[in-house]
């Protein structure tokens, strides 16, 4: 279900500013592996980078998407519609732990991620990059941060690829895209000061690299457990 929320929507609606970074392998002096496989070796993708110019934009476009990709008959097989899209489901379900797993004699509880509530945020734009935590600051703070830096992106780099300057290289090129290149969303596509990101809770650790590469931290992001951050462009 994965790729329907964080990818798929992102390289349908705003392939402009969606790249790859590919190792070209030189494998033609390998004489153990086939044809086919030296093929699919020489292009071994490694990283991505993905996003909008637009996120207001990318919402409104959003209605084809769901027509054209969830809506499919591989999307409906993959992403059930969701029974409701009124009040967000919460993310995680407790789960008791097996009871083979008991600790001090008392029936310890875990979390697991809702199936309903990732079924939502596919569905809804609004709760997949508009809007933060219903009612408070928190929604406040994300509303003014989306509205302020309108464009969004998402990285990721195998591990064995970091620190050797390709994260910079490709949110650089993400960036210049925004600015050149626009989006084909319906009604063109306003970036205003700039992009915003996600740092999940248990990823802190690359906030140092973002700091790194022009962003800042947005304060809010905490009552979602991760961090907001900025960069102007």
């Amino acid at each position: 279900m994965s790729p329907y929320i964080w990818c798929l929507q992102f390289t349908h609606l705003s392939p402009q500013t969606c790249f790859v970074l590919v190792d070209d392998v030189d494998v033609d002096g390998d004489t153990n592996n086939s044809q086919q496989e030296k093929e699919e070796e020489k292009e071994k993708v490694v990283g991505y980078v993905i996003g909008t110019p637009d996120a207001h934009a990318f919402a409104a476009s959003y209605p084809r998407y769901i027509k054209e990709v969830l809506k499919s008959p591989q999307g409906l097989a993959d992403v059930p519609p969701p029974k409701q899209l009124d009040t967000l489901e919460p993310w995680f379900l407790p789960f008791p732990v097996p009871s083979g797993e008991k600790k001090n004699n008392k029936k310890e509880k875990s979390l697991k991620i809702n199936p309903e509530s990732l079924a939502q945020h596919a569905y809804n734009p609004r709760w997949l990059v508009l809007q933060g935590p219903e009612g408070g600051k928190a929604e406040a703070r994300k509303k003014e941060m989306v509205d302020t830096w309108r464009a969004m992106l998402h990285i990721d780099l195998l591990e064995g690829y970091q620190g050797q300057g390709w994260g910079r290289r490709m949110i650089e090129q993400f960036c210049e895209a925004v600015k050149t290149e626009g989006s084909n969303l319906s009604g063109g596509a306003d970036y205003g000061r700039g992009v915003y990101l996600g740092v999940a809770g248990e990823n802190t650790k690359v906030v140092k690299f973002y700091e790194k590469v022009g962003f800042r931290v947005f304060e809010g992001g905490e009552v979602e457990g991760g961090v907001w951050m900025v960069r102007d462009l």
